[in-house]
């Protein structure tokens, strides 16, 4: 089960174009694809202001794949704490 495959994204793509056309298609993806850049740019503004030793902390925090976003949702607090 590893994400998106191809045939999932035209599947999507297929029926948002039939429920509201091409040219309200565009402008989401449009609108979607400068969102995404605002996010990264905000991520690599963050990034960079960080110390070398804070950004390993908190990159061994996060998770690689999603069982480990449910396991590490699933684990109390005081036990991540102890990691």
């Amino acid at each position: 089960m590893g994400g998106f495959h191809i045939f999932d994204l035209l599947v999507i793509a297929l029926v948002g174009l039939a429920i509201f056309g091409p040219k309200a298609l565009q402008s989401m993806s449009r609108k979607a694809g400068k969102g995404l850049g605002h996010v990264k740019e905000a991520k690599d503004k963050v990034m960079s202001e960080m110390p070398l030793e804070e950004l390993s902390r908190v990159s061994r925090k996060v998770p690689m794949n999603p069982q480990q976003a449910i396991q590490m949702l699933m684990t109390p607090e005081e036990k991540a704490k102890d990691d």
